[in-house]
């Protein structure tokens, strides 16, 4: 069974066009007091830091807000940002810091003083694409950013091998391909290769709205490849914690 999915995934990329190289992606998390500091990572944001990452060359480049009901709304804005490779990566903070257009219109952010900080830290989490999901792929919805479910996964495995196990389910024991088959729109699935919660991976699946969300999920659960995976002795316990957030796209986000 495994070998099947893999070989229909090599098919799909071969027919389909799509790049076999792994895609890397970086999240930022800034941890905020409140409003103030919100209102100053907006800023920030809009006007010169997705500014300069389109400059770069970065085209599309996601901003999240926990949802209005989650206890971390308004204290926590995640980025998250696609590159080619680790040298794409390196050569894009390069260009930041070389960019004065950049410099210029961020620095009440970048130079703020130390007693008006705009963020209380900032987490950078760096991932590689799973090997059978190389690339990101771009959601579209008719729907206004602020109904939009954009829900964020961690799962976190208790030793390196059972991770591994849980980053073997997903490729080759075909879970990504249940997410495929019921429309999940998923913006990327990766394994955390630096972090704070290492070893684990991470995923985002999106949605017009939370009914859409809760109706996925629900077909997901009763999907009879799942019902299979999910009771796989080899499969047991190779899940810790899991944390999952409900995000919505902030409006200058670029998708």
């Amino acid at each position: 069974m495994k070998l099947i999915f893999a070989a229909l995934f090599v098919m799909l990329m071969t027919n389909s066009g799509f790049s076999k190289t792994r895609d890397y992606y970086q999240i930022q998390v800034y941890k905020l007091t409140g409003k103030v500091q919100e209102e100053k990572v907006d800023n920030f944001l809009k006007n010169a830091y997705l500014p300069a990452l389109h400059r770069a060359g970065i085209k599309t480049v996601g901003v999240f807000k926990p949802v209005e009901t989650d206890t971390l709304s308004g204290k926590r804005v995640f980025v998250w940002i696609p590159f080619t490779s680790l040298d794409h990566f390196a050569k894009t903070l390069e260009a930041l810091q070389k960019d004065q257009e950049y410099q210029k219109t961020g620095i009440d952010f970048l130079g703020a003083p130390f007693n008006q900080a705009p963020f209380v830290r900032k987490e950078s989490i760096l991932l590689r694409a799973f090997h059978l999901i190389p690339n990101f792929t771009i959601p579209s919805f008719p729907t206004p950013h602020a109904q939009r479910i954009y829900e964020l996964r961690s799962y976190e495995g208790g030793t390196e091998n059972l991770y591994r196990k849980k980053v073997e389910m997903f490729n080759e024991g075909g879970e990504w391909a249940i997410f495929k088959n019921l429309g999940f729109n998923a913006l990327f699935y990766a394994e955390v290769i630096s972090g704070s919660t290492m070893p684990n991976l991470m995923y985002m699946t999106t949605f017009a709205d939370l009914a859409s969300r809760t109706a996925h999920w629900s077909a997901f659960s009763a999907h009879p490849n799942w019902k299979k995976i999910s009771g796989m002795a080899e499969y047991k316990n190779t899940v810790s914690k899991s944390v999952i957030l409900f995000l919505h796209p902030t409006d200058y986000s670029d998708f």
